[in-house]
């Protein structure tokens, strides 16, 4: 691939652009008064509760052993509306409002939050998880806007990099999100280095990006549901998670311990796995 770091940025640039696009211009609107219909909500950022194993949304983990053709597994890939989506700021109005857990008090009454609302712990549980240190070996960041996306990425691919942004399938003409899916081709893709972003709950998108180093593999599945409709998801597989939190709520859906087996997990379409593409094995 020729072109220099320019052509990775704008392949970047296009995928983040799509989850703004839709309201482009109410983003100052948004930004100004806020809109709790706009969360979407996003599981395993908040204490665990043995009610939350009756959640379906949970079904996105699954045993590395159960990644293999002709497996049947239960998977769960959220149905968003695009046009309810959380805009991507520009980097001068992101850098305009606070974006700290000391300054929540100021940021509700900003977006006109209700400090008891499921708002304002959604928005709470994001700034938390954005403070929290990296684990040992861990690289990661929080972006607000996609300069501070572009930012972080050319500081951990270097400043001449190209990279590839590889995503699930978006699921249309679906109102189930819980189905069960037959494996019909795993395939590794052999990276350097990867960073996984997925987004957060909060008045306008965070991404909340992070790679361990030598810790992961990551996977193109091809899936078929009880349809007979395929789509393409990306997935990762956490080789050693003996440093994880023991509460963290993968443990609980699967059964396992820290360091006991690696975990797998599915990319819902709003996520996205961002690599160098200058490895060969990068489709």
């Amino acid at each position: 691939m020729e072109g220099g770091s320019s052509l990775g940025y704008l392949m970047i640039h296009v995928l983040l652009l799509q989850f703004a696009i839709f309201h482009r211009s109410a983003a100052r609107d948004l930004a100004a008064k806020g809109n709790p219909s706009n969360f979407q909500p996003i599981h395993g950022h908040t204490p665990f509760s043995s009610a939350m194993l009756h959640d379906p949304s949970l079904k996105v983990f699954f045993k590395a052993e159960n990644l293999k053709a002709g497996e049947v597994i239960p998977l769960y890939f959220p149905i968003k509306d695009p046009l309810k989506t959380p805009n991507l700021l520009p980097q001068e109005e992101a850098d305009s409002i606070p974006f700290s857990s000391s300054q929540l008090p100021y940021l509700l009454d900003f977006f006109e939050l209700h400090p008891h609302s499921v708002q304002a712990n959604a928005m709470k549980q994001t700034l938390k998880h954005c403070e929290f240190p990296p684990l040992e070996g861990e690289t990661k960041f929080c972006a607000t806007s996609l300069e501070s996306m572009l930012e972080n990425l050319r500081a951990i691919f270097g400043q001449g990099v190209d990279f590839k942004v590889l995503t699930t399938t978006y699921i249309e003409n679906s109102s189930i999100p819980l189905k069960n899916y037959t494996i019909l081709s795993p395939k590794q893709v052999e990276v350097q280095k990867m960073m996984g972003c997925h987004t957060l709950p909060y008045p306008y998108a965070v991404f909340y990006c992070h790679g361990q180093k030598g810790d992961t593999k990551i996977y193109l599945i091809k899936l078929r549901d009880e349809q007979g409709q395929i789509i393409e998801a990306v997935g990762v597989c956490h080789m050693d998670t003996s440093h994880w939190d023991p509460n963290h709520i993968a443990f609980q859906v699967l059964g396992v311990k820290p360091g006991e087996a690696p975990i797998c997990h599915v990319f819902p379409s709003d996520n996205m796995s961002i690599v160098d593409a200058r490895d060969e094995a990068v489709p």
